[in-house]
């Protein structure tokens, strides 16, 4: 212990409530840091040269994890290095605590989609009642909120998953909207038409959504006439005619290979044009056949490497700056060698997201949540796919096998105003 310096990266074979740092592994910075390190009663701890600062004493060797030998811990002294890790665990605590109740506001949200669409053409004026009210309320708590956090959402939700990818969208392109500064009245037709954009699918097979293989030619016209039917329905549900019109093009591209009318850059209409880039990430992330699916930061790097020119370039360039390289639900390696999930990215500090990190010392249900605005020592690495994870680290995090995002603003949705 008497050859701690500063600039050293060190690694404690103590659990991680035992000592009052915010990880077991670290880089020291400071001799205060060294001081309370003296106080935990160990005899010795291990050290990394390759991301230490400092050359380690000629006389200290690394020691393999086997035999880094330990006095039992001492007492965590009352010290303000405590206070704080007391103030962390709180915050901690409190962010897992708004992670729950951002998730079952999703989850209202969820069913209360399911209803409209259940009743769409039963009580179609009471539906679309419903269903601009709720867009309107999802649209004033965004686009009013002075920062946007965007939660991804676990696998809890049960049968709601089918109304996922709507509400997915929704909330994407309202994102695009909130950057965009639409105003109010132009951001809730853009949601209402988000929210129905599929609607046309009514009139397709399941036999036909539901295949898993690659379409035949006659197939495959059959399922992009969903956008022309979509646009019929809501025609006859009285929507406006823009909700109608992002509805029949939200499969156009803007190098014109889409459909229904293969039309081309600033000939599609700037809402449809929102909605292909959140619809084309969903179904990247959360294709029927999920053995398919893309990881966030795949779908986004895709779409921005290798399918750019379909998109409208501003417009690609606000999403992407909107979740940031690594979206919620990318699971990353840390620059302290620790794997972690990006669970929320705030819109205005995407390279900063919250983490959450797997420690074996801390139960799962009490993860660590990191900062990375706090935690300026610390940094994402790479993206990492499921496989490159060991499974116990894979379980741990749990990535979710669907990725679906809500957002949590200044001003959150009640949790019933959704079934209102």
């Amino acid at each position: 212990m008497d050859q701690l310096r500063v600039g050293l990266y060190v690694e404690l074979d103590l659990k991680w409530f035992e000592h009052p740092f915010a990880f077991s592994r670290f880089k020291i910075k400071s001799e205060e840091q060294i001081g309370v390190l003296r106080s935990l009663g160990l005899r010795q701890v291990r050290y990394k040269p390759e991301l230490s600062d400092v050359a380690p004493p000629e006389s200290a060797v690394p020691l393999p994890e086997a035999t880094a030998t330990q006095a039992a811990p001492a007492a965590i002294p009352d010290s303000p290095a405590l206070q704080a890790k007391r103030a962390m665990m709180a915050q901690m605590q409190q962010r897992r605590d708004d992670a729950e109740r951002v998730e079952r506001a999703f989850t209202s949200t969820a069913r209360a989609i399911r209803e409209i669409e259940k009743n769409l053409f039963s009580r179609p004026e009471e539906s679309v009642g419903q269903a601009t009210a709720l867009v309107t309320q999802i649209t004033d708590s965004i686009l009013s909120a002075p920062e946007l956090a965007i939660h991804v959402m676990g696998d809890t939700a049960g049968n709601e998953e089918l109304y996922f990818h709507s509400l997915n969208v929704t909330m994407l392109s309202m994102m695009i909207a909130r950057e965009m500064g639409l105003p109010p009245e132009v951001a809730t037709v853009l949601g209402l038409g988000a929210l129905l954009h599929d609607i046309g699918r009514k009139n397709i097979p399941d036999k036909i959504l539901t295949k898993p293989d690659a379409y035949t030619t006659a197939e495959q016209n059959l399922y992009e006439m969903h956008a022309q039917y979509g646009a019929e329905m809501a025609q006859r549900l009285q929507c406006l005619p823009a909700v109608s019109a992002l509805i029949h093009d939200h499969h156009e591209l803007f190098d014109g290979s889409g459909y229904p009318r293969k039309l081309k850059g600033e000939g599609i209409g700037v809402l449809a044009r929102i909605v292909t880039i959140a619809n084309y990430y969903d179904e990247l992330c959360n294709p029927f056949n999920l053995a398919h699916a893309l990881t966030p930061h795949e779908a986004l790097s895709m779409m921005f490497a290798k399918h750019r020119a379909k998109f409208d370039p501003r417009l690609l360039q606000m999403f992407i700056r909107c979740l940031g390289v690594y979206p919620p639900g990318t699971v990353v390696q840390l620059s302290n060698g620790m794997t972690g999930m990006v669970a929320t990215v705030n819109t205005e500090r995407p390279m900063k997201p919250m983490l959450v990190v797997y420690d074996k010392d801390v139960p799962r249900l009490e993860a660590l949540m990191v900062d990375l605005e706090r935690e300026t020592d610390l940094n994402i690495v790479k993206a990492l796919r499921p496989s490159q994870v060991p499974m116990e680290v894979y379980v741990y995090l749990s990535p979710r096998k669907r990725i679906s995002y809500y957002f949590d603003a200044s001003k959150p949705l009640p949790e019933t105003a959704a079934l209102a």
